[in-house]
């Protein structure tokens, strides 16, 4: 049995990055009543606030939909785990809490693909306005925005050293990764706040939840947008207390993610005709572009042995060390458990012709002996990892639905390491590493290393090692592309083609995927999909 739940202004599917944004943003006023449903449950894990937590997170079926890929024929067939954020604040209260914005060209590349408004100088505003920045306000950083982004509450030996041996390499410093100059090496900002974890949800929703036109729903999976003669007018969805239907009198904002978005879609019948048609779905318009441009950065892991207990394996494998760690935290908001983990890194061109970065180093005071769908598994002696990161894949994938159930996953396919290009970035990076751990700053720490290991040194091993345990950064975009044509899926307003009252908002739209993280850039995505939606219903 169905339930009528009303009639809202706007309804907002997902209460992710964006979708966190889009729902606080349009009842901030309290002109209109808006209806945010989430999937997941409440973010009230504990493990989901403490910045080393993220570790806990990452295969938690409670708050984690854990997606697998389709087998990739380039990295011999393997199925990569996928973890996204499945509850309020999305991925943003699971991933490893990094503000990085991307290059300024990287948005000025997204003007000349079509998508007016969206180049570096029309952005900037809207990061600017999202962000409450430790450093204070410049050219580049705003204060008194909801999403606070701090440096780091201590700087270790460990990261300090890391980078100096990267500028003993060759690679410039850099104080700010969003600033004047990005290429080079320094230390990362992070979105948290006195040592805990700042998600778009408590940025974004808790200073929101007590307005009276704003109704937040979990454990509410959207199952289908209704649309009646080419206009978007509800959404059906679930709860644990039966099926449900909302209705909008304005508009359906989908924030479901790279692979949220697309699925949902798919399901009410926009998408690939062929495909819908085999799964016996009506096709309300045929659109081979959603779920099309699927990419995401692609790394694989330089892990290197220590000398010295100093780092999170030890704390980790050692009940001592956890419960001084734990003490630490609880009265000081110090020590390891106060940090990410994730300390600093480094953003370089594998060729010198290449304009902008295309290589992410991250730099890291822990390594793994396992990392998937069973957890986060740290070898059992102290180690670090430096992790190229290929930020300009051109392999493209698809995410395509398997089933008209609702619940069941979609195929999630990449496409990685599609050219050659793809494989010898990586390469270089992997080279990269080995010389920023070659270093007189790092002498002192290093014993050895691990992975790949020294055995492996040609282009051609070092190619196998890549296919054999590379990795998806879990950065996806790209499967509601923002455009014009038909590989297309919105436009430049956000505004799903060929549909009255439908937008999608979140990292999806994203025409190419930018060089950096990508939370903070879908965030800047929520803002300005609210800034156009309130700006289109004023002049309505």
């Amino acid at each position: 049995m169905t339930t009528m739940e009303g009639e809202y202004d706007f309804i907002v599917t997902g209460a992710g990055s964006a979708g966190c944004v889009v729902a606080s943003r349009l009842s901030e006023s309290g002109r209109y009543r808006v209806l945010l449903l989430e999937a997941g449950i409440r973010d009230s894990s504990p493990w989901i606030h403490i910045p080393i937590g993220y570790t806990k997170a990452f295969a938690n079926p409670r708050i984690n939909w854990m997606f697998d890929s389709a087998p990739e024929k380039a990295l011999n067939n393997r199925t990569l785990y996928l973890p996204r954020g499945k509850v309020l604040g999305g991925t943003s209260s699971i991933n490893g809490m990094v503000y990085m914005r991307g290059d300024p060209s990287d948005y000025d590349h997204w003007r000349q693909l079509g998508c007016e408004g969206w180049d570096w100088d029309s952005v900037l505003p809207f990061f600017k306005k999202a962000e409450n920045n430790q450093r204070g306000a410049d050219e580049f950083h705003g204060v008194g925005g909801p999403l606070r982004v701090s440096d780091p509450p201590h700087i270790w030996p460990l990261a300090k050293a890391m980078v100096e041996a990267a500028v003993q390499a060759g690679i410039p410093r850099t104080a700010d990764f969003n600033g004047a100059q990005k290429e080079g090496t320094g230390h990362y900002q992070t979105t948290t706040n006195n040592a805990r974890r700042w998600s778009a949800a408590a940025a974004y929703l808790r200073p929101a939840r007590n307005r009276q036109n704003l109704t937040i729903v979990t454990e509410a999976h959207a199952t289908r947008v209704l649309i009646e003669n080419g206009r978007a007018v509800g959404v059906e969805y679930r709860t644990p207390r039966g099926q449900h239907t909302a209705r909008a009198r304005g508009e359906v904002i989908v924030s479901g993610g790279a692979y949220g978005s697309p699925h949902l879609l798919q399901l009410s019948g926009l998408g690939p005709a062929e495909l819908l048609n085999e799964l016996g779905i009506s096709t309300v318009r045929d659109m081979p572009a959603v779920g099309a441009n699927l990419h995401d950065h692609f790394n694989t892991y330089g892990t290197y042995r220590l000398s010295q207990a100093v780092t999170l394996n030890d704390l980790a494998r050692s009940a001592p060390r956890k419960l001084m760690a734990g003490v630490q935290y609880a009265f000081g908001r110090r020590g390891l458990m106060s940090t990410t983990g994730l300390f600093a890194g480094a953003f370089l061109r594998s060729d010198p012709r290449l304009e902008r970065p295309d290589i992410q180093i991250n730099m890291s005071a822990w390594s793994t002996a396992e990392r998937d769908r069973n957890g986060i598994h740290p070898h059992p002696f102290p180690g670090i990892t430096l992790s190229p990161v290929h930020l300009r894949p051109e392999g493209r994938g698809t995410v395509r639905l398997k089933s008209p159930d609702p619940f069941a996953s979609p195929e999630i396919r990449f496409n990685f390491l599609k050219s050659d290009y793809d494989m010898q970035a990586l390469i270089f990076g992997i080279r990269t590493c080995r010389k920023i751990a070659a270093q007189p700053a790092l002498a002192p720490y290093i014993a050895e290393e691990i992975a790949p290991g020294t055995k492996f040194s040609s282009d051609a091993e070092l190619a196998d090692v890549i296919r054999a345990n590379g990795v998806s950064n879990h950065h996806p975009v790209g499967t509601c592309r923002m455009g014009n044509g038909t590989d297309a899926v919105v436009d430049a307003r956000l505004r799903v083609h060929g549909v009255v009252g439908l937008r999608v908002a979140d990292a999806s739209v994203m025409p190419a995927i930018i060089a950096g993280n990508t939370n903070a850039p879908t965030i800047m995505i929520g803002e300005k999909a609210a800034a156009m939606i309130l700006d289109d219903a004023r002049a309505a």
